[in-house]
């Protein structure tokens, strides 16, 4: 897997370029998403296995794509990025938190990861560009029920990676990530570690109600970083189930916008 540090001073950093390829690249993704539906998970469906093993050969697919769909963004001059720690991703019944700054931030962290599930927003499964890939890959629905935690608390007690954004939805620009206390949840009934990834992004892109043709003036860098992992059993051992979730809520929250400061400061400009 291609991991090296994006240059930030690479060529074609015009805006119209820039502009010309983001339409491309949005294009490419929407029409990915229907061959996937239409024309490739039917295909590997007539392979032989059992449910869970078309599930896993779908999710690794989609991994391998959403890779190449990053780089290339990278090669035409979209965007940057870099990544550091990647090789902590993807053990047996690890959680990954993120915050969710960007619309791709999900691509990022599943193409990162080759057989990982993932809690995603409820209305991709009627949108007909990802309904077919996120049902053909077990994806966890995130409709905010009691079940969605016990079915995505069973997945990590089965030993599979979980990404999941505990904020639900994207983070308004300049405004610290508000946590909801599902991932906390989920990660005391069935994680065997919690590891957080910190995302930042300079200039900010694709946020939540903006357009995808309203472009930054200069190419986005993405910087993703995984930190130290965290163990959910400390925090089951401070008390009752919601006194715990509470407590690990708050620790997770601490840590991301900590991290963000720091990013915030470290980011070209500042």
């Amino acid at each position: 897997m291609e991991l090296a540090t994006q240059p930030l001073s690479k060529s074609r950093d015009a805006y119209y370029w820039r502009l010309l390829t983001t339409a491309l690249s949005f294009a490419l993704f929407g029409l990915g998403g229907l061959c996937l539906r239409l024309a490739i998970f039917p295909l590997l469906a007539l392979l032989p296995g059992n449910a869970c093993a078309h599930q896993r050969r779908a999710r690794r697919t989609i991994s391998r794509l959403f890779w190449t769909f990053i780089r290339f963004m990278a090669r035409v001059g979209v965007l940057t990025y870099e990544v550091e720690g990647a090789e902590c991703l993807g053990r047996p019944g690890q959680m990954i938190i993120a915050n969710h700054p960007s619309l791709i931030d999900v691509v990022f962290l599943i193409g990162l990861v080759r057989d990982a599930n993932c809690v995603v927003k409820q209305s991709l499964w009627q949108n007909p560009f990802t309904r077919g890939p996120v049902r053909s890959t077990g994806y966890v629905s995130n409709d905010g029920s009691a079940d969605m935690l016990e079915n995505a608390a069973h997945l990590l007690q089965t030993g599979q990676t979980l990404i999941i954004f505990p904020e639900g939805t994207r983070t308004q620009p300049g405004k610290a990530p508000a946590f909801h206390r599902g991932a906390a949840a989920i990660a005391l009934r069935g994680a065997n570690v919690i590891t957080p990834v910190t995302i930042h992004v300079s200039p900010t892109t694709l946020t939540k109600a903006e357009p995808w043709y309203r472009i930054p003036l200069r190419r986005p860098h993405f910087h993703l970083r995984v930190g130290n992992d965290i163990d959910p059993a400390a925090f089951a051992a401070l008390g009752p189930a919601p006194v715990a979730s509470r407590k690990l809520n708050d620790h997770l929250h601490h840590h991301f916008i900590k991290e963000l400061a720091t990013d915030e400061r470290s980011a070209p400009g500042n």
